[in-house]
């Protein structure tokens, strides 16, 4: 038996997000549903894909991890070519490699970096919509550095996650770092932590757009943190504007 890891790009713009629905007669399109009926389609046998985490509807990825498991001997050449021919274009698999049968591409990350990208200029570019989200007022990218610092380290991050937590599900995640860049009007939001919580990114970049557009003071955030609860933190950022760039095992 083989353990066979995967690097991924993908465009999230059309599917329900990297994870398989299990529902009987669901016909929803998700990335991993794509990519295991074409190896199981290929190998003529049942394969289950593990990913290095979920990603929500419409969130695209740059590097995604996942690994699987084949008695399949064809090369890796030979399964990489046969993959990038019959998958949709929106998925591409970008390199092959066999690796530990230990290795798992869940279990083992030890952090994983989101980038949000935000188009601020006063007109949307076109052929950046479907990968940014498009604010028209300028942003105090001050205000937002001085609001992420509160989140910086390890803490309950309860009140930044769209999870119902049940049967003592731990909150607590540790955020390495956070940086906020601006190039052209082009703001990229760039978070680093070991693990991130349901929507944990989204709501994280919807509240420092709250800041940045004076809506609240950067101080606030910390507050949102400490009180735990979801109500207190904005909205979640939309989805088209987040992409996975990078995992670390």
């Amino acid at each position: 038996m083989r353990n066979i890891k995967m690097l991924i790009q993908y465009d999230g713009s059309r599917y329900k997000g990297w994870q398989k629905q299990n529902q009987k007669g669901s016909n929803v399109s998700t990335i991993q549903d794509k990519i295991e009926k074409v190896l199981s389609k290929m190998t003529e046998e049942d394969i289950q894909i593990i990913g290095c985490g979920r990603t929500d509807t419409g969130v695209h990825a740059e590097n995604y991890i996942a690994n699987f498991k084949t008695v399949s001997i064809k090369s890796l050449e030979e399964i990489l070519e046969y993959l990038n021919t019959y998958l949709p274009e929106d998925i591409v698999v970008k390199s092959l490699k066999n690796c530990n049968e230990r290795f798992h591409a869940r279990l083992n990350v030890k952090s994983k970096t989101y980038v949000y990208t935000i188009d601020n200029n006063e007109y949307a570019d076109v052929f950046l919509r479907k990968y940014t989200y498009h604010i028209r007022k300028k942003l105090n990218l001050e205000e937002m550095i001085n609001g992420s610092k509160y989140l910086i380290g390890t803490h309950d991050f309860q009140s930044f996650t769209s999870l119902k937590i049940k049967n003592g599900k731990s909150t607590i995640r540790t955020i390495n770092y956070i940086n906020i860049e601006e190039n052209n009007n082009i703001i990229k939001i760039k978070v680093n932590g070991n693990g991130f919580l349901l929507n944990m990114v989204r709501i994280i970049v919807g509240t420092l757009l709250e800041v940045g557009l004076g809506n609240m003071c950067s101080s606030e955030v910390k507050h949102i943190l400490e009180i735990k609860k979801r109500s207190e933190a904005s909205e979640k950022a939309p989805a088209k504007g987040l992409c996975m760039e990078s995992v670390v095992y």
